[in-house]
């Protein structure tokens, strides 16, 4: 159930935010001309999904023309959409002045009283149903829709005494903490992917001598040959197409938001009328590369292995799939070069750019230089790289876990579904798959009734 369907859960006292925290208003007196250095969160700074901290940018009391004025311990709330969808928030704790500026876009709130624990608000406010009431409510044109103030302020918040809001929040915190530990470790290993990539396509693995070529330094018994040469490359359907009196059906399709650099996400698979006499032109087959034509810059030539996770799907049109001839070319071994910091300076060169948009059309993806080598050596080279692979995926599913973990333990608190054993709360009701730790074990957890 949701939190705000129907009533409110009977088992909890509940008041409003703007009982317990105000918007921050800069004093009447401040004279900011006189500082040095002023501390500057621009949106781009304020994390999501709970992490903490914005990365400030010192300005001058001049290069400030506009901004909200805030102050050290308050929490900045993204008021306009999708930042405020997508959890941006910041808990300014770590503010190196008493007080700073951030984007107009974001709302400052401070505690009205002493000793609440503003992280509780923090993570209450990431609470799947409270983003989704403030969102319904939310003002504006549309793709400029913005909180207005009486709506945050008036969303209904769980009353907790101040020593139990510090205990709650350690708990919530003490799991963000081991999120943030799984989402370094991807990306840590997603560098050292990366840095094997360049290597393993510059060097091989045989220590064979490098010869230069156009496309740059590659093993001297390795060929480069155009995509084209060497596999066959199909577009995708067009969304909104016009399919007139044609018998069709409707199919699952990939979109550009479900393929990302080395794995697919396929936690929302939408469909799209096809014609039946095209199924098989459009239709994926297990085996074929998918690769993403461009958009955002940093969605250009994103790729994966089809796996035929769905049985009949097809593919839009700005999703390329691509049939290799694997007596010549491992599917595999395409997908990691397409990946790799080579092929990555290949689609950006080539590509047709705009503002913060780009992409690769046909003829460029078929004329991209394949680097070959023998059959067997593209074997032990793509091994090397799954291995590195399932490393990666094995803290993706971990940090999933964690954070599915944190919205249940979430809401089970803030609507007293978890209970109170003696003057701790018991672990064993939140123990679900093996998810929990020694280290959550230690932490006492009361809560209010």
């Amino acid at each position: 159930m949701s939190l705000f369907e129907d009533i409110l859960p009977a088992r909890r006292d509940w008041s409003r935010i703007g009982d317990s925290y105000e918007v921050t208003k800069k004093p009447r007196d401040l004279d900011i001309a006189s500082l040095d250095a002023i501390p500057f969160a621009p949106m781009d700074s304020i994390p999501q999904g709970g992490a903490y901290h914005p990365d400030y940018t010192l300005k001058s009391a001049a290069e400030i023309k506009s901004g909200t004025y805030f102050e050290r311990g308050d929490i900045l709330v993204a008021k306009i959409t999708p930042s405020f969808e997508n959890g941006k928030q910041a808990l300014a704790t770590n503010l190196p002045t008493s007080f700073g500026y951030a984007t107009t876009e974001v709302i400052p709130l401070r505690s009205r009283n002493v000793g609440n624990d503003p992280r509780l608000l923090f993570y209450f406010l990431l609470h799947p149903d409270v983003r989704n009431h403030v969102s319904e409510r939310m003002e504006g044109a549309t793709g400029r829709k913005r909180i207005p103030l009486d709506v945050l302020l008036d969303v209904q918040y769980p009353c907790f005494s101040l020593q139990n809001q510090t205990k709650i929040a350690n708990v919530l915190e003490t799991i963000q903490q081991m999120i943030n530990i799984e989402t370094r470790s991807v990306n840590t290993i997603h560098k050292i992917k990366n840095v094997a990539m360049n290597a393993l396509y510059t060097h091989g693995i045989r220590g064979d001598p490098q010869r230069e070529t156009e496309v740059g330094p590659m093993p001297q018994s390795w060929e480069s040959v155009p995509l084209g040469e060497c596999a066959f490359v199909q577009s995708g359907v067009a969304k909104g197409r016009k399919t007139g009196d044609a018998e069709t059906i409707r199919l699952p399709y990939l979109r550009v938001a479900n393929v990302q650099d080395g794995h697919l996400d396929l936690t929302e698979v939408k469909k799209i009328s096809v014609r039946t006499a095209e199924i098989e032109r459009y239709k994926l087959r297990h085996g074929d590369v998918v690769l993403t034509e461009g958009g955002d810059i940093d969605k250009l030539g994103r790729g994966f292995i089809w796996r035929s996770e769905i049985p009949i799907c097809v593919h839009q049109n700005h999703i390329y799939a691509i049939r290799t001839r694997r007596d010549r070319l491992l599917p595999e071994f395409l997908a990691y070069q397409t990946q790799s910091p080579y092929g990555k300076d290949y689609f950006l060169k080539v590509a047709h750019k705009t503002t913060n948009l780009a992409c690769i059309n046909t003829t460029k993806l078929k004329a991209f230089p394949v680097l070959l080598p023998t059959p067997e050596e593209q074997r032990e080279i793509v091994a090397i790289l799954e291995a590195v692979d399932r490393k990666i995926d094995l803290h993706r599913r971990k940090r999933e876990m964690l954070d599915e973990l944190f919205k249940t333990v979430l809401h089970k608190i803030v609507t007293g579904a978890i209970r109170i054993a003696g003057d701790r709360l018991e672990m064993s009701q939140l123990r679900t798959s093996g998810i929990v730790t020694a280290e959550l074990d230690d932490v006492s957890r009361d809560t209010d009734r």
